[in-house]
């Protein structure tokens, strides 16, 4: 059995009069250690799928099993990292990493060191009594991973937390985030608009359709690409002819709805 298999998911949002499918029969399994990205345009429902495999919202249809126990039965830490940091002001950075063991009241000296660790092994050495609003946007997305792995999740949910990034730290991000998962072989899934950050991060790429969301199509990460950081994967002659080949299927589509949707004459 997978660590984490979606089996025929589904999703209704329903109004007083009427409803709408944003996911339709999703079926994937995920491998323990494997880095998933999710890819497709605005409004596919990829992070309304990200909500359904965090236990956030529920699904209308179908099972979401993390090894082999329904999502809300597992005991197994869920770890979600979102656009934006969401770091409270008024607490100290060490404050907002250690902010979910208080709630859990599992902090001790133990744990505070390991955050400690974890901030100088991201980079954010000496901040751990500064508030986040002395820190640039990348150190504050440090520190928002940091707050995510400090109860040692064993599966990573990410949605687009590098966007509101600029480029030059969105890249070093991404090899920073790419590093540490690797390092303590984490499952992780990421949902990104962005091919090159999907290309470039992940080992297999699910490309998501749209009204209703489904999978349209699954694409294998070559293993040149794998071994290498995502920075160095971009400048691999397999990373732009991967890259050209979702981007055309993309068009595709695009145009096919773009079809669809002329008038009749």
């Amino acid at each position: 059995m997978s660590f984490l298999d979606l089996d025929h998911v589904s999703h209704h949002y329903f109004s007083k009069n009427s409803y709408t499918k944003a996911l339709n029969n999703i079926s994937m399994s995920v491998k323990e250690g494997e880095f998933i990205a999710l890819l497709g345009p605005s409004g596919c429902g990829k992070s309304t799928l990200l909500s359904i495999m965090a236990g956030i919202i529920p699904n209308t249809e179908g099972r979401v099993l993390l090894q082999g126990k329904e999502i809300g039965d597992s005991e197994m830490g869920i770890g979600y990292m979102l656009q934006q940091d969401y770091l409270f002001p008024w607490k100290t950075i060490i404050d907002n990493v250690l902010l979910g063991p208080k709630i859990n009241q599992t902090t001790s000296d133990e744990l505070k060191e390991r955050a400690v660790k974890l901030l100088e092994e991201v980079g954010l050495k000496d901040v751990s009594e500064k508030y986040p609003n002395e820190l640039s946007g990348g150190m504050r997305q440090r520190a928002a991973l940091v707050r995510t792995l400090i109860n040692d999740p064993k599966i990573l949910l990410l949605d687009e937390p590098f966007s509101a990034l600029d480029y030059q730290t969105k890249l070093k991000l991404e090899d920073l985030v790419s590093d540490l998962l690797k390092t303590y072989h984490k499952t992780a899934i990421l949902v990104t608009h962005d091919i090159g950050e999907a290309i470039a991060m992940s080992d297999r790429i699910f490309m998501m359709d749209s009204n209703p969301g489904t999978i349209a199509k699954t694409y294998n990460v070559p293993l040149e690409l794998r071994n290498e950081i995502p920075f160095l994967s971009r400048r691999h002659p397999k990373y732009q002819i991967l890259f050209d080949k979702i981007w055309d299927e993309l068009e595709a589509k695009e145009a096919g709805k773009k079809v669809v949707e002329l008038p009749n004459e």
